[in-house]
């Protein structure tokens, strides 16, 4: 009887785990990674009972479409670049969706409307907000400091080896208003071959002084390890490593990238109900919002912005240190999604030529 008893307990919690629901999504890792499980992922499996497992990826689309084009898709959602949520739209890797796949803004407003420009799509609209900075150690500059993206590129004044994410973009970006081309001029100019190569040959100033990196935990490692002296990364890493781990780095604003990720269904996913579940609840404005309390991220959703507060285990006031207050907002390039999702190939073989010279 009592091995009767326990074989059927065995049963029932063997039968159990496997009628539980889970999904697959990946994320960026690190800090933001953090702060996206205590702000979504874990409110989400608390509210639904829906599991969720965490894998980690450094961006892009080959692991999508690789999954997609065998029909072996083992990832659920991607928390994707907002070019790549185009690209990878247009390309059918990712499922399509309606405005009512999406949660409703808190002031009122239609939710397509509740979004910045560019950054809702047929397959996803806006999480986040971040931006790619630059920063500095400052115990490498005790006297004079770098204060705009002209500094980036200035190995005289500011000399030391600089980090680099190893890609075309934002580079590119930094290099032109580096060199003088007013923002609003950035992507008119990208677009010529005259900009392109004006681009480069800013790029070659500093080329042998570059310290490439392809993850987000990097730069701050680098930073404090001074194997570099500058380094572009993204904003809500450097601030988690000045905050939390006490490092002495200074972002500068100057020249800032703004860019949104969002997170896509990809498609082919067996679990599509419990999906288009996850990123209805992902799309909240208060879950967005509630990001910032571990992060320096803004909510994707433009009725959000009001509920930024303060970072939990600090107890500062988060809005000074995202990327959309009105002090950061001064200098900010908005990445064009539309420019890259139509660019991206030609250029990036361009890149890695330029990397091989």
């Amino acid at each position: 009887m009592t091995l009767h008893r326990a074989g059927l307990a065995l049963l029932l919690a063997t039968c159990g785990h496997a009628a539980a629901e889970s999904l697959t999504v990946v994320s960026w890792g690190g800090a933001y990674e953090q702060a996206t499980r205590k702000a979504v992922l874990e409110p989400f499996s608390a509210e639904t009972g829906i599991d969720v497992l965490v894998e980690v990826y450094n961006g892009g689309l080959a692991q999508v479409r690789a999954q997609v084009e065998t029909g072996n898709v083992h990832w659920d959602l991607v928390d994707l670049e907002m070019a790549d949520v185009i690209l990878g739209c247009d390309e059918g890797l990712l499922e399509l969706i309606a405005p009512a796949d999406l949660a409703l803004a808190v002031d009122g407003r239609p939710t397509v409307e509740d979004f910045l420009p560019s950054t809702i799509t047929e397959c996803g609209g806006a999480f986040v907000i971040y931006s790619t900075v630059y920063a500095y150690n400052t115990e490498s500059f005790p006297d004079d400091k770098p204060t705009t993206i002209a500094d980036l590129f200035d190995t005289e004044r500011f000399p030391g080896r600089r980090g680099l994410r190893r890609t075309a973009q934002a580079n590119l970006e930094f290099a032109l208003m580096a060199d003088g081309v007013p923002i609003s001029e950035v992507y008119a100019t990208l677009g010529t071959a005259t900009g392109m190569a004006r681009a480069f040959r800013k790029l070659d100033t500093v080329k042998d002084d570059i310290v490439w990196w392809e993850t987000g935990a990097q730069p701050p490692q680098m930073l404090a390890d001074r194997e570099v002296v500058i380094s572009t990364a993204y904003n809500g890493r450097i601030f988690d490593a000045t905050v939390m781990e006490k490092q002495s780095f200074v972002i500068v604003w100057d020249g800032q990238i703004l860019d949104t990720t969002g997170w896509t269904i990809v498609a082919g996913t067996r679990h599509l109900d419990a999906a288009r579940r996850f990123l209805t609840y992902a799309s909240r404005p208060d879950r967005q919002a509630d990001l910032s309390h571990y992060i320096s991220y803004s909510p994707g959703r433009l009725s959000g912005a009001a509920l930024i507060d303060r970072h939990l285990a600090t107890g500062m006031d988060m809005k000074p240190h995202v990327p959309t207050s009105d002090q950061n907002m001064v200098r900010a390039l908005p990445i064009d999604s539309e420019w890259w999702s139509d660019h991206a190939d030609e250029v990036n073989e361009r890149f890695s030529a330029w990397l091989a010279r």
